[in-house]
């Protein structure tokens, strides 16, 4: 019985070890593509680069929260889940309000720029993708960690197809499409997150409840 005790402890230590070791690397790509990001779309006026630099910098944030609560209790890890998709929550609502605004102003973003770094951003969220890739069926907190990656993934290739767009067209409003597409899977996603942090938080409150029961 003990001995069994014992080799589940070690392995759930090994499990999380493999998470922090998982996301301290896509915790530093994010943080680094962020910054080149950023200053990218704003030179280029390109709403959907602005949109997914935003996404890099939440999804950094996502992963300390993730660090910081790996190896506690359930509860936490779920509160952790909670407060991470209330973030993807207000980054799809954010992405959607500069959206509007480079509507209202008509912006022309710049072609090239958008898909040198939209290929750039590609190759850094297919490596965090990869990284996350064997954590994606674990609780809600690498959960949520694999869906902001999964998201990022797709909205690389939508900047690269708004990129063609705009220089095929001349126009912004292929940018435009696809920063309100990225908005709406974050905010999809946010939906994702908590359904699955809530079953958990329920889930432990019933464990709690039957022990007291007994």
């Amino acid at each position: 019985m003990s001995g069994t005790c014992c080799g589940c402890g070690a392995e759930l230590r090994a499990r999380d070890r493999a998470y922090r070791r998982a996301l301290w690397l896509v915790l530093v790509i994010n943080a680094a593509m962020f910054l080149l990001e950023i200053g990218a779309g704003l030179a280029a006026g390109s709403a959907s680069l602005q949109a997914d630099a935003l996404d890099f910098l939440g999804d950094a944030g996502n992963y300390a929260i993730s660090l910081f609560v790996v190896g506690m209790a359930l509860r936490y890890r779920a509160m952790a889940a909670l407060a991470k998709g209330a973030t993807m929550g207000v980054f799809g609502l954010w992405v959607i309000s500069i959206t509007v605004w480079h509507a209202l102003h008509g912006t022309l973003p710049q072609a090239v720029t958008m898909g040198v770094i939209g290929f750039t951003a590609l190759a850094a969220n297919a490596a965090s993708f990869g990284v996350l890739w064997a954590h994606r069926g674990g609780d809600s907190n690498m959960r949520s960690a694999w869906i902001c990656t999964r998201n990022d993934v797709i909205g690389n290739f939508a900047v690269l197809l708004a990129a063609l767009g705009v220089f095929g067209t001349g126009t912004g409003w292929p940018d435009l499409i696809v920063a309100t597409i990225m908005g709406t899977l974050a905010l999809q996603g946010a939906m994702v997150v908590f359904r699955q942090a809530l079953a958990e938080l329920q889930q432990q409150s019933a464990r709690a409840v039957s022990v007291v029961a007994e």
